[in-house]
């Protein structure tokens, strides 16, 4: 199963490059992981920029693709039941899982919409940079999880 990520706006370098990379490095060694990025909307009040964004979004998702939508308004997983769901497509032969990670303002209703799952890290706010790298460490922890690693105990 391949991962892809799609990111509105590059990653701020730092502590956050560094740890995403760390983390993606890590998953790449088991299956192949592609970072897409998506242009920040930039101009506008937070509903154009969110619906924006959100175009670009539709625009880069493929055909038969699950789509997973990190948003706050999502269902919270624990880690064992979100490698689960993922031990779940992979055994169900999905070949491509996106995973969507939107800018300063959130998620359109139509990303939302397509997604196959909406996903909440905390019911608590992060910067939409913090929870690449969040979301990063949980996909991580989601594959050593599924291969029965003691990463995570």
């Amino acid at each position: 199963m391949k991962v892809r990520l799609i990111l509105v706006g590059r990653t701020a370098r730092g502590f956050v490059s560094d740890g995403v990379a760390h983390y993606l490095d890590r998953v790449r060694r088991e299956r192949p992981v592609e970072e897409v990025v998506v242009p920040e909307a930039g101009k506008g009040d937070p509903a154009h920029q969110a619906r924006t964004e959100g175009q670009r979004i539709l625009a880069a998702l493929g055909p038969g693709e699950r789509v997973v939508a990190l948003d706050e308004r999502g269902v919270a997983l624990p880690s064992q039941e979100f490698a689960a769901q993922i031990g779940r497509w992979r055994d169900q032969g999905v070949r491509q899982v996106a995973f969507i990670v939107g800018g300063a303002f959130g998620l359109s209703d139509d990303v939302r919409s397509r997604a196959d799952l909406v996903l909440s890290l905390s019911s608590m706010t992060f910067p939409h940079q913090l929870v690449r790298l969040l979301f990063a460490e949980q996909l991580y922890r989601a594959f050593t999880i599924l291969r029965g690693s003691p990463y995570h105990h």
